[in-house]
């Protein structure tokens, strides 16, 4: 004989599943929803911050490092040179020092690849001893590059006018194993290492190719850089990245509170199948 089956004591009669609107409207959901808006807010402040950036407002006019400038004005010693200045005209005056002309290979001059001769010029009209790492000549010949590096360290040009273009340090590299000396980069800094006389010397991190050649040498390819776009489009990019990220932060809320709901709806179901099931005879 079979018995109706017993009502489920834990399910009140009439009792529903929460609809999602009524889990997110509970005190822990919408503590959660004001956590997600900080986020978001972080995040949207931070896609502003680079979108800012992203546009140049007061870009340099055009030409403008074809305009012959004091190296005083462009760059600092120990500075790192702004991106609008790389390869700006500059003109400076000093003494080679001797014995400080070395060759760096791997330059490449108007598409052919050859040696620069680079030497130390202690600048003229400062209140401190400052040198500055100046390219003064390239060649596609090894064997002459060395012999104008050796006759430059024996008579250094003294109290010369220079003018050439300013550009960043290329960075150390380590040298090839066959031959530990050689330098294939134009860095200040690995240059500072080799100098000689350089007690209190203030340095610039930025290098010089010399629009007049010494040596015998060939002047120097270096034309003029070309001309920056006002625009960042990787800033822009980052910018659409943050703006993603705080719709994320909704989104993971939402996920959440949906995620809660439906535990609760599976508890109910469950609880309702246990209810519906037949007591035993």
């Amino acid at each position: 004989m079979s018995t109706t089956p017993a009502p489920d004591p834990t399910a009140p009669a009439g009792e529903f599943p929460p609809t999602l609107r009524e889990v997110m409207l509970r005190p822990w959901w919408i503590a959660m929803l004001a956590l997600a808006l900080v986020v978001a807010a972080v995040f949207a402040w931070l896609g502003q911050w680079q979108l800012s950036s992203a546009i140049d407002t007061d870009p340099p006019p055009a030409g403008a490092t074809e305009q012959l400038r004091p190296l005083a004005e462009v760059a600092e010693p120990g500075e790192y040179l702004a991106e609008p200045l790389v390869g700006q005209k500059v003109e400076v005056t000093g003494s080679f020092v001797p014995g400080d002309f070395t060759v760096i290979s791997s330059r490449y001059n108007d598409g052919a690849e050859g040696f620069w001769v680079a030497g130390q010029l202690r600048v003229a009209g400062t209140d401190t001893p400052t040198s500055l790492a100046v390219a003064v000549g390239w060649t596609a010949d090894r064997a002459q590059a060395e012999a104008a590096a050796s006759a430059l360290t024996d008579d250094p040009p003294q109290d010369v006018s220079l003018t050439g273009r300013i550009i960043s340090d290329e960075g150390p590299a380590l040298p090839p194993r066959d031959d530990p000396t050689e330098m294939t980069r134009m860095s200040p800094a690995a240059l500072l290492g080799i100098w000689h006389d350089i007690d209190g010397l203030d340095v610039y991190r930025s290098y010089l190719t010399s629009a007049e050649a010494f040596g015998g040498l060939e002047a120097i390819h270096s034309p003029a850089p070309n001309e920056r776009s006002s625009v960042n489009w990787l800033n822009i990019f980052y910018a659409l990245e943050w703006a993603i990220f705080a719709g994320f932060a909704f989104y993971m809320w939402y996920r959440l509170a949906r995620d809660a709901r439906e535990k609760e709806v599976e508890a109910f179901e469950e609880r309702q199948a246990a209810g519906a099931a037949p007591a035993d005879n």
